[in-house]
Order: structure tokens, then C-alpha cells, then sequence
């Protein structure tokens, strides 16, 4: 008689479970695949979810009618699509579809149902993307647990939840929002595919990263690699079963992304408006282009400068004065638990889930923090919202892994040196923002250095003790990130160039410092001198005398002699706009119209295509907003997209499609074409200007 085999165990974040012995998935009967059955959760557990979520909501709704439209760009559009389904479906930046934003519309389309159903307000605007931060939030937490435990879960989610960037991005109405909940649901579609090597589950992973990419084209490719990857390597079937999944879940890629494509592509360009952002009105141009590999090598004709214009690059660039508060807090802990949740698990089999999932989520940190970190092209801070679920799931899958082998003295070892490495790097960080609540640098230094010297010790600890130090931990590592967040949640964020928490020192325009006075105003964009490459001046294929018609010489189109760019009349800033003189205006914010000008442009709407015509979309956008009339935005946002060509433009004003040409700021000419000069000037030569309050207005039909 034998003895009984002694039970096996699984070590799943805080918790042993009992689990019975599984053979090699590859011996497994082909009609019993192997399957990954998630425990049932404890009583906590869902009070706990449900608290993060709830908590999660209140951060991100909170005031957020606040930001007013946000980036009137995309509001813009969003009121566009609510009325007319042909803006709709292309993404047009006004209902009369003359040109479309410099994105594919897969986020306007959320708003512009909104918009439909609520009607416009700032609210049916932003609370989409408010819950599509809660989602994400949910998603990654479901991820998380289903490897990891529940434990492991919450952190993740309060990580990803307490990222200042996702406090910002959540709140406001780019495509990241969107973009994120896409990425996050193709990792936990490519988690569960891993479970069972399921092709169904991976196909559906290629889904979710086409829709990706019709919310912001190429980068939401910069996951692939790593799904792909992991998966090559990991999933529990034979290898040409595994290639033949991936050739599968590329094919429902191609055509959750092509599909929009090819309709645009083969859609006579006389039916359609033009694509925003490129230079031959092709879609493809702009995904490979603008949208594309030019923001990797800084070649993007007809966009506002690349190079050094958007700050260093390099490995440190993540970290600087401008995008380290916004993402990096917990960087260097996901970098280590990474590392050594790999050490941990190297022994494991191939299929190991743990194993995998630290490379999945580091392989998404790794490939896209590099490419930020290097690319030469058009770059923002808030573009590393991308990375933050990664780090989020780095934190909650290496933290807990490590937590359950903490009696191993390296192990307890380098979780003491990971609280304390984040407790200095957050000490840091706040530093830069010096008189911004410099208690709470002093507290997150002391609790997280006292809460690394116990958990050296955690193997050995009473449990209670053990757990304490861990809270301890976990709440210095937030504290300043949530600081950060709670600055985010309570300040209006409007313009093109929006930046999470307080002023920071040294902090500019795309880089330290930026070579711009005045750094950031806490509207979020940046405050001071102008782009590279400047507006045009006189004889550098500018307005004729330097302005728009109408202008004084010298002077920003749309405003009155003296007056600084992006201001209202009265000399308000835009929201968020450039609080000194010098700044982009009308290229990089919207300014709200006088009531005078918005009176005068709305009487008798109905008899135009647009009521108006002005350079640059951000200048159109505010204009159109206040009349939610179309306005065209004439060179799309730069101003320097060939649309409409001075011919096709004399061919509106002729049928009398567009009443009035207004004098609009924020147009500059560096790689684009000359069209929007073109038809200023003439507008200029042939049409009697007339001024409303401080804007210049050209009346282009009979009276």
C-alpha cells in the first residue's frame, strides 16, 4: 500500500488554493482541453471592485463640466457628427464636410451619439470619456485577476486609476481615452487566448487592436509585437496550431482596421471630404505619414516642426521635467518586479501564466515606452497614457508574485528596494513641483523608507505586521500620484496640449524648458514663444502684411492691433490657451466668438453650406460651436492641408455656399501648401472687410 500523494498548490497572489495536478497541456485529449478555472472570489472581494470603480467615477467626473469643450477640435466634429451621418462616419470637422480631423473617427463616434441623444454640452461630451476611464480601470482589473488574483487585481486598477495622465485623459476628449479601453481589452482578450489556446479568444484580441486603430492608426500597433509574441511562445497548443492562430488573429485585425480603410480609399474624393492631416487627400498617406512613420523620424509634411521642436530625445526622455510627473511615478517598480517576477518564474513550464503575462504587459511597456522615448516626430506628454495599464499590471502581477515569495531573503529584499527606489524617485518628483504641498513630499519619503526597512524583515514578521508594512507601501507609492491626480481633477483643462498636475519647473513645450518663456499654464498648454519654424511673416508666403485681411500689420489674425494671440476680446485667454503674448492662439485652442460676431454670423444660417470660412480648424471650431452651424475650417488644423484650393474655394463663394471669411489666428506654412494664403489674400483683394468688436469679417455674398 502506497502513501497518498501529498496535494498540490498554486500560489495565486495573497492566497494558496488547493489545486489538483495537470498533465502537460500538449498531452491533453484533443476533446478536454486544458482550461484555467478562475477561483471563486471572497466576500471582499467585490465590495472591494466596486469600490475601486465607484471610487474611480467620482475621480474622473468630478467637476468635469469644468474643462468646457476640452479640445474644441474634436468637439467640434463630435457636434458635426450629431448632425449630418455622412461627418459621422468620416469624421468631419463640420456637417457640410469640407475637410475631416487629422484622426480616423472611431472616438467621435462615441461623442457624437451622445451629443445626439443629449444634445450639446460639455457634459455630453467628456462624461464618455469618463467612462471609458472607469472601464478601463474594470478591464485591466479583470485582466490582472485572472493570472494574478484579486489582490492583484485592485492594485493594478488603482495604479492605472491614480496615473495623472489617465486622470487628464479620462477627463478629457482626445482619442486616448478610447484608444486605452481598446488596447487594455485586446491584452485581457490575449490572456484568456493564452488560457486554453483558444483562436476564437486571439481573433478577437485582433478585433479589438483594428478598432484601435481606427481611433489613433499606428500606435495602437505597438502592442502587437508583444501579444504575438507571448502567445507564439506560451499557449498551450502545438506550434502550428499556435502560428496558425496568429495568422488568424492578424487576418481579423486587417479587417476590423481595412475595412474603413478601403470605403475611404475607394470613395470618388468629389463624395467625400477631405482627409485632414495629409497632403494628397489619401487616408493611407496619413495613416504612413503624418499619423505614422513620420512621427518616428520627424518627416511629416504640413505639420508644426519635429526634431527638437518636441523636445529631447532619448532613454531619459520619459522621465524629464515635462512627462515624468505626468506617467513615471511608478516606472522604475514596474521596470524591477518585471525583472524579477521573470527571475521568479524561469524555472516554470512554458506555458506557465504568470510568466506570460509579465511578458505581455512588459513587452507592451518596453516597445512603446522606446518608441516615445526616441521617436523625432510629433510628440505630447499625454501620449503616455498608453503605457499606464502596463505599468499598472506590472505593478499588481510582480508585486504580488513577490509578496507570496517574500520569505526568500533576495525576494524580501528587492520588495524593500523597489518601496524605497519609488519612495526616493516620488520624493524627486514632487521636488519639482516645490511649493505645491511640500508636506506630502516629506510624508511619502518617511512612510515609504520606514515601510522598505520592514518588509527587509517580511518573511519573518508576525502576519498583521507583515500586511501593515505592505498598506504602508502600497499608500506611499500612490500618495504622490494621487496628489497629482486629485490637481488634474480640480483644474479646467481646455487647447490642444493639455498636462496633468501642478506647474512644474523647467517644465515646456515638448521638453524641458521647451526653449519657450513661461513653461506650461495650468490650462495645459504652454505659455510663451512660438513653435519651430514661427508664424509666417511678411515675404515667408504669409498674410499679406503679416496678418490676416484686415489686420494691422505685425499683428495675429483675428485680434485687435497689440492684443497677444489665442486671446478673447478684452484680452481673456482662450482656456488654456497661451496666457503671454507670442503664443499659437487659434492653433493650438479654440477662442470663444463675441456674441456680437456670433449673432451676426448665425442670421440666416439656413441659406449656406457654411455660415462661415476661417484658417486653421481651431478657429473654425469655436466659431461653430457657438452657432452650431458649419463653419469651414480652411487648411485643417496646421492650415496647411491643400483644402479647399483656391479655385475650389472661388467656386463656393460663386454658388454662394459660404457667407462670410472670418479673420482666424494659429495659421502657420511649414511643409504644407500655400492655399489658405492664397485664398486670404484674395478674399483681401476682391471682398469689403468690415470689423465686429476686434475680428475682421468679409461678407463673401450679396447683401
Amino acid at each position: 500500500m502506497t502513501a497518498a500523494q501529498p496535494p498540490a498548490f498554486t500560489v495565486t497572489s495573497l492566497d494558496v488554493v488547493p489545486a489538483a495536478p495537470v498533465p502537460p497541456p500538449e498531452l491533453a485529449p484533443p476533446t478536454e482541453p486544458v482550461s484555467k478555472e478562475v477561483p471563486r472570489p471572497a466576500r471582499w472581494v467585490r465590495p472591494a471592485v466596486a469600490g475601486l470603480l465607484v471610487a474611480t467615477a467620482a475621480l474622473y467626473l468630478w467637476s468635469l463640466g469644468a474643462s468646457g469643450w476640452a479640445n474644441a477640435f474634436y468637439s467640434a466634429a463630435a457636434q458635426a457628427g450629431s448632425q449630418s451621418w455622412k461627418a459621422f462616419f468620416y469624421g468631419s470637422s463640420d456637417a457640410a464636410n469640407a475637410i475631416t480631423v487629422d484622426k480616423p473617427p472611431a472616438s467621435l463616434w462615441l461623442m457624437a451619439l451622445s451629443v445626439r441623444v443629449f444634445g450639446l454640452s460639455s457634459w455630453s461630451i467628456l462624461v464618455p470619456q469618463a467612462l471609458l476611464g472607469v472601464a478601463s480601470v474594470g478591464a485591466l482589473y479583470a485582466t490582472v485577476r485572472r493570472v494574478s488574483g484579486p489582490a492583484a487585481g485592485l492594485l493594478a486598477g488603482a495604479v492605472l486609476a491614480l496615473t495623472p495622465v489617465a486622470t487628464l485623459m479620462f477627463r478629457f476628449n482626445n482619442p486616448d481615452a478610447m484608444l486605452v479601453l481598446l488596447m487594455v481589452l485586446g491584452g485581457y482578450a490575449t490572456v484568456r487566448a493564452l488560457e486554453r489556446g483558444s483562436a476564437r479568444w486571439l481573433a478577437l484580441a485582433g478585433v479589438f487592436i483594428g478598432f484601435a486603430f481606427l481611433t489613433k492608426m499606428l500606435q495602437a500597433l505597438l502592442v502587437v509585437p508583444a501579444f504575438a509574441l507571448v502567445y507564439l511562445l506560451a499557449a498551450p497548443v502545438s506550434l502550428g496550431r499556435r502560428i496558425g492562430h496568429l495568422a488568424l488573429a492578424g487576418l481579423a485585425l486587417v479587417a476590423s482596421a481595412g475595412w474603413y480603410i478601403a470605403i475611404v480609399e475607394l470613395v470618388p474624393a468629389s463624395m467625400r471630404p477631405y482627409i485632414g492631416g495629409s497632403q494628397d487627400n489619401s487616408l493611407l498617406e496619413l495613416t504612413l505619414g503624418y499619423n505614422g512613420l513620420g512621427r518616428i523620424t520627424g518627416e511629416q509634411p504640413g505639420s508644426v516642426g519635429g526634431g527638437g521642436g518636441w523636445g529631447q530625445t532619448g532613454i531619459t526622455r520619459l522621465f524629464d521635467a515635462e512627462i515624468g510627473g505626468q506617467i513615471a511615478w511608478l516606472l522604475p517598480a514596474a521596470l524591477i518586479l518585471l525583472v524579477a517576477g521573470l527571475v521568479l518564474t524561469a524555472r516554470r513550464p512554458r506555458t506557465d501564466p504568470v510568466r506570460a503575462s509579465l511578458a505581455l504587459w512588459g513587452g507592451w511597456l518596453l516597445t512603446t515606452g522606446l518608441v516615445f522615448s526616441f521617436m523625432a516626430g510629433i510628440f505630447h506628454a499625454y501620449y503616455t497614457v498608453a503605457l499606464a495599464p502596463a505599468v499598472g499590471a506590472l505593478v499588481g502581477i510582480g508585486g504580488s508574485l513577490l509578496w507570496a515569495h517574500r520569505a526568500r531573503v533576495w525576494v524580501s529584499a528587492v520588495l524593500a528596494a523597489t518601496v524605497a527606489v519609488t519612495a526616493l524617485w516620488a520624493w524627486a518628483l514632487l521636488g519639482r513641483s516645490a511649493g505645491w504641498h511640500p508636506w506630502l513630499r516629506v510624508a511619502v519619503l518617511v512612510a515609504g523608507l520606514v515601510a522598505a526597512a520592514l518588509l527587509l524583515a517580511a518573511g519573518r514578521l508576525p502576519r498583521y505586521a507583515a500586511t501593515a508594512a505592505l498598506g504602508a507601501a502600497v499608500a506611499a507609492a500612490l500618495a504622490g500620484p494621487a496628489g497629482y491626480s486629485l490637481n488634474t481633477a480640480s483644474v479646467a483643462h481646455t487647447g490642444a496640449i493639455p498636462s496633468a498636475g501642478p506647474a512644474v519647473q523647467g517644465a515646456g513645450f515638448g521638453g524641458p524648458g521647451g526653449g519657450r518663456p513661461g513653461g506650461f499654464t495650468r490650462g495645459g498648454a504652454p505659455g510663451g514663444g512660438q513653435a519651430q519654424g514661427g508664424f509666417p511673416r511678411r515675404g515667408q508666403g504669409g498674410f499679406p502684411g503679416g496678418g490676416a485681411p484686415g489686420t494691422a500689420p505685425g499683428t495675429a489674425p483675428g485680434t485687435a492691433p497689440g492684443t497677444a494671440p489665442g486671446t478673447a476680446p478684452g484680452g481673456a485667454t482662450g482656456g488654456g490657451g497661451f496666457a503671454r503674448g507670442g503664443g499659437m492662439g487659434g492653433l493650438l485652442n479654440a477662442q470663444a466668438p463675441s456674441a456680437e460676431l456670433t449673432a451676426l454670423v448665425s442670421a440666416d444660417s439656413d441659406q449656406y453650406e457654411w455660415v462661415a470660412a476661417t484658417i486653421g480648424s481651431n478657429n473654425a471650431a469655436g466659431l461653430q460651436l457657438a452657432t452650431q452651424r458649419p463653419v469651414m475650417a480652411i487648411g485643417g488644423f496646421n492650415g496647411s492641408d491643400p483644402a479647399p484650393t483656391l479655385a475650389q474655394f472661388q467656386e463656393y463663394v460663386a454658388a454662394g455656399k459660404i457667407h462670410y471669411f472670418v479673420g482666424g489666428s494659429g495659421f502657420r506654412a511649414n511643409g504644407g501648401s500655400q492655399d489658405a494664403q492664397e485664398i486670404a489674400a484674395w478674399v483681401a483683394d476682391n471682398f469689403t472687410a468690415t470689423t465686429v468688436g476686434t475680428t475682421t469679417v468679409y461678407p463673401l455674398t450679396p447683401a
